[in-house]
Parts: structure tokens; C-alpha cells; sequence
């Protein structure tokens, strides 16, 4: 546990991202099987101990401090497992200088993973009682999955990649079909065992990526546009008799759209975008907050089915049957993408059609008159381009439409967790409910925690720390005054929200302290905005 403990702290005050793959891939090197696997499941979101949650942790902190001390001391440290580190008292036979020898990555994990909940509470506290404050932080972030220490899953397999002189696309390619602690990586790794492949197992590939279209203009000759849907990118694999539905993260979502992941019949790997049809629509795809309805849900009744029937428009293919057709050019692919699609339900599947458009000119009117509940913006493809993993400059551009702006008055705020713990972060603001502007009382709209800079940050702390009305625990209720100018991609109907409205990526573009509160705009106005 020392030596994780110690790449947890390197790594929590290492800005720079190639001395964190350095950090990460020396520690690979140096630490033997299979604690090495276990870390990086831990790193990479992979870990999972079912009976470890932060509702035991806590309740096991308060069993053993006041629990006022615990939530005050919670707050002003802004995270769990630091501040249950801290907090947790001394056995009184402990000795002054603490061996976590032996307390291994894979000890914790051999235990707590064949605990049910009524047992791992003992077991967990039985193992701070036996580390110092760096071990018990350090076990408290491995158990719960709750790193949060600028390392992605990316740059995890990168290090791993680099430290062993392998390619990371290869890893990348079979990631999903090897079980943590990750034995046949490192056997390949350190040249004890042949490279890993993807044969005959439902697994994800890496999705190809792509950057904004910043500034400038691209040549139609040269690159193809299709619509950016607003739903969520998913990959359909089907080999050797199953299917699976993955979503970005390579998360297998099967369970939770098996209408979809039932009609997928053809061996193959297409990428697409996953939405809801709606009877608004006319049996097209409605707008996100629709698809809303059916994520996360590890079961899904007949009448969710039913109300909310699921499909996929495809725009690219990987595997044509068994062949791997990445390596193809994209108007290649293309061709191979229609006739495949022919063959699948138009239930469940339909291709993402081509916009025409005479030049770029052209194309820019077309995308700004383009309101459809569930398109985005527009996505160029190079008609050369491979489909290759990650974003790889000059073949993919997303040209998203415009965002929609409101002028909004903040109404409540909420602390931020890590680096902006200190800060008030998170921003909910809301709109008049009456015919004009400062009439009826304020809606929430909408809730913000990114769009500005460090500096404005500081200063909408200062505003909520003097102007707050009231306490709800965590949330501050602050002073009616303040007109935040909110940017966001779309706005749907909600039966989840008071306001009956749920924004689409609001983000903060503008603190208008020359604007009174009574000019902000009203929840009327908000509804003519959506789509």
C-alpha cells in the first residue's frame, strides 16, 4: 500500500502530463503482479468493490468522531477520503511507527471483493486501524474508485504503452476483452507472452474522434457533411453469436437497450448514434432530454420500451462481417455502411444521411437554420480518412451550431470538490415566471459549474459568500440580484423540473452585474427557444 500511496500523492501535485506518465510507468515497472493490474483498473475506472461505498465509509467515520466534526471538517477539506484519513483516530495498541507492509493492493482486493456488505465494514476498518494517514487515504481512494487525480483512462494505458515500448492502440483494442488484474498485458508487455487479439469475442474497439472546427473553411471536395446528432455515440458489436452495445466510455450498455442490442443480427462493428424516436417528431428522433428517460437504467420495463422505443443511426462501419475495414478510406466505408444497413431492421437502424451543399458558404446556411430537437451541428469527414482511434488532426472536424443564450438570476450555490473546494462553483439560476420581466417569482432553469475564468470564479465566490440569504446545508441561497448570461446548446420540455425546462449543456458566458435582476428574461421566453 506504501508504494500506491506514494504515486497517489506524486500524482495529485504533478501538473505535467509526461511526468505522470512517468510516474505511472515506472511504478508499472517496478511493482509486481498483480498488484500493478489492480492499480490500474483503479486508474483507468475499471475497479469495482460492490460492497465499499462512500455512505459506509462515512458511516464508519461517524461511529468513531462527532459527526458535526466530521461534515464541518468534510466541508473545508472538500474530499471524503482525505478528510476520513485525517479525522480517523489512533488505536490506542497502534505503535508510533506504522507497517503497511503487509497490506497489499491485492490483499485489499482478495478481501473486500468476497465481502457483502454486512462484513466489509469490519474488514475496512480494520485496515485503517493498521495504516497511517497517507495509507488510509490512499486505500479509501483505491477501495471506492474515487481517484480524482487528473489521470483519464487514456492517459493510464498510455503510460503502461510507453513504459513498455508497446502500442497503445493495441492496447486500447483489446482493453475491454481482458479482466483486470490484466495478466496477458503484462505477459505481452514484457515478452512472456504473445500480443492480445480480438478474435471471436463481442469487444469495443476505440471510437476515431474529432476536433472543433475553430476558425477557417474546408473544401467540399475534399471532406463530406453529415448531421452531429444529439444523442450518445455507441459502437454495435456482433461475433461469433452475441451481441453487444457500448457507449463511449466502453461501457457494455446492452442491458439497458436490449431493443436495440436484439435487432443487431449481422457479424460486424458499426459506430452510430443512439435516440429515441418520438411521437412529437413524427416517429423521428426527438431531442436528448427524451433519451434521457432510458440511460442508466439496469432494467427497463415493456412500457419504457414502449414509450420511448430506442434506435441507432449508423454512419460508420469497422467490421464488415469478420473483415477489418478500418484501414479503408472513409467513402469506402461508406459504401460498405449502406449495404450493410440495407440488411438490418429500419426499426432499430437507419445511416445518418449526407447534407448537400454547394460549397462551405452553402453549408454554414444550412447549419444555421438547422433547429431539429436532436441535431447538434455537423460533422466533415475527409473522404480519404481512415477510421483511426483518438482525434487525429485534419480528418474528423465537428462544427457544432451556435448556442443559445439567456439571461438568467443566480439563485442558489454549492461548493466545489477538489481544487475548487474552497470555492462556491456551482451555480443554479433561474427565470421569471411571470408575462414580463421581474414578474411572478424566479424558476430554476438550470444549473452551471464551468465558463469562467479563475478570476471570475473568485469573484462569484465573494458575491455568494456576502450576499447569502440562508443555509441548507451544502447550499447557500443567495441574494435575487445577480444576471448570469447562460449559454447552452438546447432546451426541452421536462415533467422532471419545476420550470418544466431542461437546458442542454448550460455553461456560464458572462457575469452582467450591469443588468438588473428584473431584466432577466422569463420562463416564456425560454420555452419559444425550444426545439
Amino acid at each position: 500500500m506504501r508504494a500506491f500511496s506514494q504515486l497517489l500523492d506524486a500524482l495529485v501535485y504533478t501538473r505535467s502530463r509526461n511526468a505522470k506518465l512517468k510516474l505511472i510507468g515506472d511504478y508499472l515497472r517496478r511493482t509486481p503482479d498483480p498488484d500493478r493490474g489492480w492499480t490500474l483498473a483503479a486508474l483507468t475506472g475499471e475497479l469495482d468493490l460492490p460492497a465499499v461505498k462512500p455512505a459506509l465509509v462515512r458511516a464508519l467515520i461517524e461511529e468513531r468522531v462527532d459527526p458535526v466534526l466530521f461534515r464541518m471538517s468534510r466541508d473545508y477539506v472538500g474530499d471524503m477520503a482525505e478528510t476520513v484519513a485525517l479525522l480517523w483516530p489512533k488505536p490506542l495498541d497502534q505503535p508510533a511507527e506504522v507497517d503497511d507492509g503487509s497490506i497489499s493492493i491485492s490483499n485489499v482486493v482478495d478481501r473486500l471483493a468476497t465481502l457483502g456488505r454486512a462484513e466489509a465494514p469490519a474488514a475496512l476498518a480494520e485496515m485503517l486501524d493498521r495504516l497511517d494517514a497517507s495509507g488510509r487515504f490512499a486505500l479509501l481512494k483505491f477501495a471506492t474508485g474515487a481517484l480524482r487525480i487528473g489521470v483519464s483512462a487514456r492517459l493510464a494505458k498510455t503510460a503502461l504503452a510507453q513504459a513498455f515500448g508497446i502500442d497503445v492502440d493495441a492496447v486500447e483494442e483489446v482493453w475491454h476483452g481482458i479482466a483486470a488484474p490484466y495478466a496477458p498485458l503484462f505477459d505481452w508487455a514484457e515478452g512472456r507472452g504473445p500480443q492480445p487479439r480480438a478474435v471471436d469475442v463481442p469487444t469495443f474497439r476505440p471510437f476515431m474522434l474529432a476536433h472543433p472546427l475553430e476558425d477557417g473553411s474546408v473544401s467540399l471536395d475534399d471532406y463530406a457533411a453529415e448531421w452531429k446528432w444529439d444523442g450518445i455515440r455507441v459502437q454495435l458489436v456482433r461475433v461469433g453469436g452475441e451481441t453487444r452495445l457500448y457507449s463511449r466510455a466502453g461501457d457494455d450498455i446492452s442491458r439497458s437497450f436490449p431493443d436495440v442490442a436484439e435487432a443487431f443480427d449481422r457479424d460486424g462493428v458499426l459506430d452510430g448514434e443512439l435516440l429515441v424516436k418520438g411521437e412529437a417528431q413524427g416517429g423521428l428522433a426527438a431531442s436528448f432530454n427524451a433519451l434521457q428517460q432510458r440511460l442508466g437504467r439496469k432494467a427497463v420495463s415493456a412500457r419504457m420500451l414502449a414509450d420511448y422505443p430506442a434506435f441507432v443511426r449508423v454512419y460508420d462501419i469497422l467490421l464488415d462481417g469478420k473483415e477489418d475495414v478500418r484501414t479503408l478510406p472513409w467513402t469506402e466505408r461508406r459504401t460498405r455502411l449502406e449495404a450493410f444497413a440495407a440488411k438490418l431492421s429500419p426499426d432499430r437502424f437507419d445511416i445518418s444521411a449526407l447534407i448537400e451543399a454547394d460549397d462551405f458558404d452553402a453549408l454554414g446556411e444550412i447549419r444555421a437554420g438547422a433547429r431539429d430537437a436532436a441535431i447538434e451541428g455537423v460533422m466533415l469527414k475527409r473522404r480519404d480518412s481512415p477510421y483511426v482511434p483518438g482525434r487525429r488532426a485534419g480528418l474528423w472536424y465537428k462544427w457544432k451550431r451556435d448556442p443559445l443564450n439567456a439571461d438568467c438570476v443566480l439563485m442558489y450555490a454549492v461548493r466545489g470538490s477538489g481544487k475548487r473546494s474552497s470555492y462556491y462553483s456551482d451555480f443554479t439560476f433561474g427565470c421569471w415566471t411571470g408575462p414580463g420581466q421581474g414578474e411572478g417569482e424566479l424558476l430554476p432553469v438550470g444549473k452551471a459549474y464551468f465558463g469562467f475564468t479563475d478570476e471570475e470564479l473568485k469573484w462569484l465566490d465573494r458575491f455568494v459568500r456576502n450576499h447569502t440569504l440562508q443555509r441548507f446545508g451544502p447550499v447557500r441561497e443567495v441574494e435575487k440580484s445577480l444576471v448570469l448570461e447562460v449559454a447552452f446548446d438546447s432546451i426541452h420540455l421536462s415533467k422532471r423540473h419545476k420550470s418544466g425546462l431542461a437546458m442542454r449543456f448550460p455553461r456560464i458566458s458572462r457575469i452582467r452585474t450591469d443588468k438588473p435582476a428584473g431584466e432577466a428574461d422569463t420562463i416564456d421566453a425560454l420555452k419559444r427557444l425550444v426545439s
